[in-house]
């Protein structure tokens, strides 16, 4: 546990310093590898889905395989090596200053009147065309971007190293990873990526909805709409492509009093979708800040319940 909170402090701290191989990076590699070795489109929807099976199999294993000859080696080495790897890559389990900061670098372009640098600052983070975006919209796709990853990058990580330390939550990176990269319903991925999606939702499940709780209980801290947020929760926490994924949304346009979700455009392609909350005004860059102080205070309140319980419970 203390070594959990170390990791916490790290990843506020530091971030993800790009002069150190990412272990969640090395996963993606070892995705892809996998994926050109497997993936054939002239098989058949059967046969894809199986394939698409045995890679998130074998990518569960080399996580879990990779990670413990890792921690044992240290440990044989030296007890304070055993302890610096096991922080370091435990922190590399979350994304609290990273998803942050890059919410902050949007919302600071947008306040110097820089959009064309606010759009580009919100394509490296979301996967809809922002070349045309407007300030509006370039603070939506910042807000929702937040909202939605408070979970996959904060309190889901947090809550699988609660409940079974490094390997279970560098394990969920993994199949999180593996999602974004080929859980997608179109032609390439809607059998081959299946499974990994459908992973991805159950691992999801619980800290999605956790989630929301504390989003509600830190908007009362932080003097946000947090009756408001109940009521989009209750009404709205569906009106998303994810079955997890509104929920984080639907509190953070409810105690902000703005829409998220709309129309978006991939590749040129629109792609509509229900909205989610209650407008009482427009969407403005500040929001993004509202969105990640939430998100901050949101992570802080998940680790120390967590903390808390284990105490009580051990």
């Amino acid at each position: 546990m203390e070594l959990l909170i170390i990791a916490y402090c790290v990843d506020l701290v530091v971030g993800d310093p790009r002069w150190i191989p990412h272990p969640v990076v090395i996963i993606g590699k070892f995705i892809i590898f996998l994926e050109n070795k497997l993936y054939n489109e002239n098989l058949s929807p059967r046969i894809l889905y199986y394939r698409g099976f045995l890679l998130a199999l074998v990518v569960m294993i080399f996580t879990l395989g990779s990670i413990g000859v890792i921690l044992c080696t240290s440990r044989f080495i030296d007890p304070y090596l055993y302890s610096l790897v096991y922080i370091w890559f435990l922190a590399s389990t979350l994304a609290v200053k990273g998803l942050g900061q890059a919410g902050l670098d949007i919302l600071k372009s947008l306040e110097k009147n820089s959009i064309q640098n606010a759009r580009k600052k919100t394509g490296e983070i979301v996967g809809r065309d922002t070349e045309n975006l407007s300030e509006i919209e370039v603070a939506r796709a910042a807000v929702e971007t937040v909202a939605e990853n408070t979970v996959d990058g904060v309190t889901a990580p947090l809550f699988y190293a609660l409940l079974g330390g490094l390997p279970l939550a560098l394990l969920y990176k993994a199949i999180n990873t593996m999602d974004s990269m080929i859980g997608y319903n179109n032609q390439r991925y809607a059998y081959f990526g299946r499974f990994a999606a459908k992973l991805d939702d159950l691992v999801n499940y619980i800290p999605a909805r956790l989630t929301a709780m504390f989003m509600l209980f830190c908007s009362l801290l932080l003097r946000y709409n947090w009756k408001r947020g109940w009521k989009v929760l209750l009404t709205d926490s569906r009106n998303h492509p994810s079955p997890n994924s509104g929920y984080s949304e639907a509190v953070t346009a409810g105690v902000l009093g703005i829409q998220l979700g709309g129309t978006n455009f991939y590749l040129g392609v629109p792609s509509k979708r229900p909205v989610i909350g209650i407008k009482t005004r427009d969407i403005e860059p500040r929001d993004i800040l509202y969105s990640v102080r939430l998100m901050y205070l949101t992570s802080f309140i998940t680790l120390a319940v967590g903390i808390i319980i284990k105490i009580l419970i051990n």
